[in-house]
């Protein structure tokens, strides 16, 4: 699997793992995403649901308004995202309108993510699903992932 990913793919996962500690950092769910065109970030985004009360705030939404801002158009055509976990429907939704040419996740989500459960037709030619490669530093998002959860877990514990 590693085969499939260059060691730009590897650089830019690691800044969006970054994003997901900063995150983690602030008692957030860890998930970070990057959004690059040529070889520029453009855009970048961890999540802020609880801090910020509002179920909008995940770290793909930041990402892709951070992009667009920067390049002046909500069309992220020549743009990939590196994004930590799978993005939930709503997320998937923000990345088919930004029209995001490719997509790089390292964790599947089987049970909310937006594009490797059923919620997407992802063969409907009215749908600008972007091309999707799963798997790079997966371990190292699961670790961070889980070590999260299960520190909240040891506090509802203790």
């Amino acid at each position: 699997m590693q085969d499939l990913f260059t060691k730009a793919d590897e650089f830019y996962m690691v800044e969006a793992i970054n994003e997901a500690k900063l995150a983690r950092s602030i008692d957030e769910v860890p998930i970070g995403a990057i959004v690059v065109c040529g070889e520029k970030i453009v855009g970048r985004g961890h999540n802020f649901t609880y801090k910020g009360k509002s179920a909008l705030n995940h770290a793909e939404i930041y990402a892709l308004r951070e992009a667009s801002e920067k390049i002046g158009d909500f069309r992220l055509e020549e743009c990939t995202m590196y994004v930590t976990l799978e993005p939930c429907i709503m997320c998937a939704g923000a990345i088919m309108h930004s029209r995001i040419k490719r997509l790089v996740i390292s964790l599947k989500d089987p049970k909310r993510g937006g594009f490797s459960t059923n919620f997407i037709d992802k063969e409907s030619p009215h749908l600008n699903v972007p091309d999707i490669d799963y798997g790079l530093k997966e371990s190292e998002s699961l670790e961070i992932l889980q070590s999260f959860f299960r520190k909240l877990r040891d506090k509802k514990k203790g």
